[in-house]
This record gives structure tokens, sequence and C-alpha cells, in this order.
């Protein structure tokens, strides 16, 4: 049975900050990624990675403040935020696809190409 599971959302103060963790099971992924939506909005992604190559990409509005990190022997996607802002508002959302015919690139942050999803994990970033 395929499942993504998050974890470790919360509330934070601006400037704080706070790791999510999701744990995959039930298949080998080709992309991974975490991707929030805050109400009103469109789902955007924020930091993805290629399961095989390790290659990661950050949205504009995350790098340098956002660490996407994987650990293989527990099949796990963790991104740790720091200097966390009010904008950061959103569920996380953890996102994985089986196969990727595309070039690659920053067209893994879309979330147009991914299949699989967890149920997402709420951060609440306090001013």
């Amino acid at each position: 049975h395929v499942q993504l599971v998050e974890s470790g959302g919360g509330l934070v103060q601006a400037g704080g900050t706070l790791t999510l963790s999701c744990t995959a099971s039930g298949l080998s992924f080709a992309t991974m990624g975490w991707l929030r939506q805050a109400p009103g909005k469109e789902r955007e992604g924020i930091s993805c990675i290629g399961w095989t190559s390790g290659t990661t990409y950050y949205a504009d509005s995350v790098k340098e403040r956002f660490t996407l990190s994987r650990d293989n022997a527990k099949n796990t996607l963790n991104l740790q935020m720091s200097s966390l802002k009010p904008e950061d508002n959103a569920r996380y959302y953890c996102a994985a696809t089986t196969a990727y015919s595309g070039s690659g690139g920053y067209e893994v942050l879309s979330w147009l190409i991914y299949y699989y999803w967890g149920k997402g994990t709420k951060v609440t970033v306090s001013s």
C-alpha cells in the first residue's frame, strides 16, 4: 500500500526553526518533494529532490532558508525550515511520483507532476 505520512508541523514564532518529515512506503519513487498551499492560494512546490540523482531544487521564496535532506535507510524526506516568516503559513504536503519523463530541472517543483500525496501538516508562523 502506497503511503506518504508527514509530521512536524505546528506553531512557531517568526524567525524560528521547524523540521518536517515525510515517511514513504509501498513504492520506490523517482521524485519526491514538499509543496505547500495557503487558503485561497494555488499549491506551490517549495523543495523537491530527484531520488536517484540526489539533486535538490528550491523555490526562490525559500532558498537559503529551507534545507531538504533524505534518509535512505529510513526512507524519509526531511525539510528543515529556518528563519520562518508569516508568509510561510500554509499546509505542507509531501508528494511523490514513481516515474518522471520530463527533462528535470525546476519542473519538479510543479505540483502537476506528482501522483501520490500525503495528507499534509500545518505550519503556522506567528509574527
